[in-house]
């Protein structure tokens, strides 16, 4: 019997990518968007969270990937 490893990439995946400042930050703080500044507030962490949790609803609930090790 195998793990099903596809939920702990995709969060993992995701929450890597989706990290404010990172990659880029909605709202940013001089304009909506900024790319590479790798700073943060509280409402771009706030807007990451939600990005991050629709993203992740969507692949795993909707799409059911699934990585069978």
């Amino acid at each position: 019997m195998s793990a099903d490893w596809g939920p702990v990439v995709v969060a993992v995946g995701l929450f890597i990518l989706l990290s404010p400042g990172l990659l880029f930050q909605v709202p940013a703080r001089a304009r909506f968007v900024e790319f590479g500044n790798m700073c943060t507030s509280g409402i771009s962490i706030l807007v990451h969270a939600i990005i991050y949790f629709c993203i992740i609803t969507l692949l795993i609930i909707a799409i059911g990937i699934h990585i069978h090790m």
